[in-house]
């Protein structure tokens, strides 16, 4: 895959900024990607209930932390 600040990088970066996990999907780390788009997804569904309001903070740092994520994957690190 593509080195650390490749347009690889960027486009996944990009992704995740619409669909959080979308991409690590495409830099093919599966497991990161359900991690990332589960805890996210979950953290904002339970926002929404208005019950579990103060999730939303949660569900945006691991939004975040999964764009950082993409943008900074150096796949020849060992």
């Amino acid at each position: 895959m593509a080195s650390q600040g490749s347009g690889g990088n960027v486009i996944a970066a990009i992704c995740n900024i619409f669909f959080p996990g979308l991409g690590q999907l495409v830099q093919g780390r599966i497991l990161r990607a359900i991690m990332f788009f589960l805890v996210t997804a979950i953290c904002y569904g339970l926002a929404a209930t208005v019950i579990l309001f103060i999730l939303w903070p949660v569900g945006a740092i691991f939004h975040i932390w999964s764009i950082i994520d993409a943008a900074k994957y150096n796949s020849y690190a060992p």
